[in-house]
């Protein structure tokens, strides 16, 4: 069974979020690259709001008892197979849960360039995943 309550708390908490990031959204890469305080903050927010967009999958996921996930990039997959998500903005979601790892695990060094043309493009995904899941949760009523 769906917590429409729990899943509507974190899509108003995503949607701080991205009005915190949005500050920072016109930071050039040399500003970024020279501003540790700057990519504290960036990476970490980021880092919430794609977990916040799992947390949300996971919750609608486990609620209609679609298919286990293999993966955090998986989850948005599983969304898209039950007509959740659609296929670009799964493409994208994909790839913030691969990012989210990068950041997390430090598998590499976080690129400079990338984080900018998140903060530049991309940014509206996370609205997208948002209107989405609320007419998702609309079309259980």
């Amino acid at each position: 069974m769906l917590d429409e309550v729990l899943i509507l708390r974190k899509l108003s908490d995503l949607k701080d979020l991205g009005g915190q990031l949005s500050e920072y959204r016109g930071i050039s890469i040399q500003d970024y690259a020279a501003d540790w305080k700057a990519q504290r903050i960036i990476e970490r927010t980021l880092q919430m709001m794609i977990e916040a967009c799992l947390d949300i999958s996971n919750h609608i996921i486990s609620g209609k008892g679609y298919r286990r996930p293999q993966s955090y990039s998986d989850f948005f997959r599983v969304l898209h197979e039950n007509q959740v998500l659609p296929s670009r903005l799964t493409d994208r979601m994909e790839k913030m849960a691969k990012f989210r790892n990068i950041i997390v695990h430090n598998y590499d060094k976080v690129d400079a360039e990338i984080v900018v043309g998140i903060m530049k493009k991309n940014l509206s995904d996370f609205e997208a995943f948002r209107k989405a899941a609320v007419d998702f949760l609309g079309r259980q009523n």
